[in-house]
């Protein structure tokens, strides 16, 4: 085996053999090499003992690796079978490692689809695709370390997105817990990161003057987008169960929209009471689409439901001069319903709110007389907002709930309640005629 001091001019001159691969030995590093094949490629190997057998490992091909990175990778080697490994074994596991797009996709298959409903992992893989395969597609899954992940966040509230940044740690974090349970990485490299911002609870609450402003607004929105924020704000359901609501799902003759588990945020199936407000706005689209399941389809494939109308909520938040989110009508609704002396509770189940305790567990009582009262005695308001102008916008100090958590000013136990705008009745009659509790 001879043995040569290496240098690049002494590396270049070497040729091959015929029929037959040749070991140049460095003489200052031993057993660290240059092989030359007989056609003359040139690669960096290194020879060692592992378990009594003598093993040899390709460091890589040169010229593409140098001297001086062979030398360092060649005394990185060695480090690792002094202390009892055995580093060509490990190349080879390592270059059988998992991909992050492969950790991404046995994620997707065998954690977010099983355990997630639709709406939750399909924004799991809209992440997926437009935040983390663009960076990390083909790193090896245990490459991605922490300040690639810090680098990412960093870049992502840079953009002025700190939601959005949260969001990326948490799915990141996440996958790579996914990742460790099934041996994927030995570790995680979100172990000791926090979110990358402060998460803020919402308190937006439109006022009476910024009720009457949207609405009025919303008449030169594309319809579907004004159909969208007006059943928002009078159902107070959240956004996303709104878009996913289905023809199939509503009792337009009795008033009632039942939520389906696997389309509510908490997994829990979910019934609303349509006011008449809301039995005129859907009996409308019904009137114009009747090819959809969904009460609100996608424009481009009808047997799929809208899934944003953030473009459009974007330009109406510039033609109005105020900012909210579609978000903050559920919780207007909310806040302004507690101000009508309607009682948490009630508005609570409207919510959908999970509640815990003893006290959740036995009671299985509905609420749905009282939520039916709190979401006409709602719409009637907004009607009130509407029809009478500045001078009545502000609200009344709220009076003493009666027994079933609606004020004296609000609805009268003893009368039918109906709606306060004449069209409303006319333009559905149902709704009227439905209304009882």
């Amino acid at each position: 085996m001879p043995r040569m001091t290496m240098t690049d001019r002494s590396i270049k001159a070497l040729q091959g053999r015929p029929g037959t691969s040749v070991d140049y030995f460095d003489a200052r590093l031993p057993r660290f090499a240059m092989r030359i094949t007989e056609k003359g490629n040139k690669s960096w190997v290194i020879l060692y003992r592992h378990g009594g057998r003598l093993r040899r490992m390709t460091l890589g091909p040169y010229p593409a690796v140098s001297l001086a990175d062979a030398r360092d990778l060649a005394k990185a080697a060695f480090h690792l079978v002094a202390a009892g490994r055995d580093p060509a074994t490990e190349k080879h596991i390592n270059r059988e490692a998992p991909t992050f797009a492969e950790l991404a996709q046995e994620y997707m298959e065998r954690h977010a689809k099983v355990r997630k409903r639709e709406r939750c992992w399909r924004e799991d893989q809209r992440l997926i695709n437009r935040e983390f395969l663009p960076r990390w597609r083909h790193w090896k899954a245990q490459d991605v370390k922490r300040r690639d992940v810090q680098e990412l966040l960093d870049e992502t509230v840079a953009r002025n997105a700190p939601i959005q940044a949260n969001n990326n740690f948490a799915l990141i974090r996440k996958m790579f817990n996914f990742a460790v349970q099934r041996e994927i990485v030995a570790i995680s490299p979100c172990m000791g990161m926090s979110r990358p911002t402060r998460p803020r609870q919402g308190d937006r609450v439109l006022s009476y003057e910024e009720i009457r402003a949207l609405w009025l607004a919303l008449d030169v929105c594309p319809p579907v987008v004004g159909d969208v924020l007006r059943l928002e704000l009078l159902t107070a359901q959240r956004g996303g169960e709104v878009l996913t609501m289905r023809w199939e799902d509503l009792d337009l003759a009795a008033g009632w929209w039942t939520i389906p588990a696997m389309y509510a945020k908490n997994g829990r199936s979910h019934r609303v009471p349509l006011s008449p407000q809301v039995l005129a706005i859907l009996a409308a689209r019904r009137r114009t689409d009747t090819d959809s399941p969904w009460v609100f389809p996608s424009a481009r494939r009808k047997s799929h439901p809208l899934t944003t109308i953030v473009n459009d909520v974007r330009a109406l938040r510039t033609a109005l001069g105020f900012f909210f989110n579609p978000h903050d009508l559920r919780r207007t609704a909310a806040s302004h319903m507690t101000g009508m002396g309607i009682q948490r509770l009630t508005v609570a189940k409207l919510l959908n709110h999970v509640e815990t305790g003893v006290t959740a567990i036995y009671d299985r009582y509905s609420y749905d007389p009282e939520k039916r009262r709190a979401l006409v005695a709602w719409g009637i308001e907004i009607e009130k907002i509407l029809s009478e102008g500045d001078a009545l916008l502000s609200p009344a100090p709220p009076t003493p709930p009666l027994g079933n958590g609606i004020t004296a000013g609000g609805i009268d136990d003893e009368q039918p309640v109906m709606a306060h705008s004449p069209s409303v009745s006319a333009a559905h009659p149902a709704a009227s005629a439905n209304n009882g509790f």
